[in-house]
């Protein structure tokens, strides 16, 4: 690099720099894996080094690590703004699944990395503390919309959190996770706009379905008005 750009470099925002990066990294792993993503292509979309990067995160693998935080921190700082504590439990839950089903839509990156990382059998994530913190709060948020819709009544007994939240992330994921596949075989009209709109409503749906108990399904039609 010429004079010029040394000095351009230097005068760059460390923490912007690290934004960039982690940018970059998150697009480049996401596409090719932990193996097949490549330091160098980072390095040229960000107008940087590889020394540079390394300076910041390690080696590789901490690079990989730290996308991987920055991905769960993402989707767990939406869940936190949503509020949830000033709604009512069934507007609460709805929102919830709305969200996780938009947010994963919008998000396909996010759904590449948890494949590929689930292809390591976990092991940046249980290596991260951070990423175990990050997720413990979602569960929380979840037992307490619980607690209140059981508490009115409008909830039967017996739903646990971790539980729910599995079937939430569930139909979320294989909506992205398996788009090529499905639409492949049946045609895409699940993955236009009013398709897309149709299945978040219906996510929603089929969870306040699971969870209300007897008498209370009039909540399933005031909550999508």
């Amino acid at each position: 690099m010429d004079e010029d750009g040394k000095v351009r470099q230097a005068k760059r925002d460390p923490e912007g720099v690290r934004r960039d990066i982690l940018s970059a990294a998150m697009e480049e792993f996401s596409l090719n894996g932990l193996s097949g993503g490549r330091i160098d292509e980072i390095a040229a979309r960000t107008r940087t080094s590889k020394r540079m990067i390394y300076y910041y995160f390690g080696d590789k693998e901490g690079l990989y690590e730290r996308v991987l935080e920055e991905a769960y921190a993402k989707v767990r700082g939406g869940e936190s703004d949503l509020g949830l504590d000033a709604l009512a439990p069934v507007a609460a839950l709805t929102k919830l699944c709305r969200f996780t089903f938009d947010h994963h839509r919008a998000n396909p990156a996010f759904i590449r990395m948890v494949m590929i990382e689930n292809i390591h059998h976990g092991r940046h994530l249980l290596h991260s503390e951070a990423i175990r913190g990050l997720n413990r709060p979602a569960i929380e948020a979840l037992e307490s919309v619980l607690r209140r819709g059981q508490a009115e009544g409008v909830f039967r007994a017996g739903v646990e959190a971790l539980e729910l939240h599995w079937q939430i992330s569930a139909l979320s994921f294989f909506n992205v996770s398996n788009v090529a596949t499905f639409s492949a075989i049946f045609g895409d009209s699940l993955f236009t706009a009013d398709g897309q709109e149709q299945l978040s409503r219906h996510v929603a749906e089929m969870v306040l379905r699971y969870v209300l108990s007897p008498g209370h399904v009039d909540f399933i039609a005031q909550a999508a008005g």
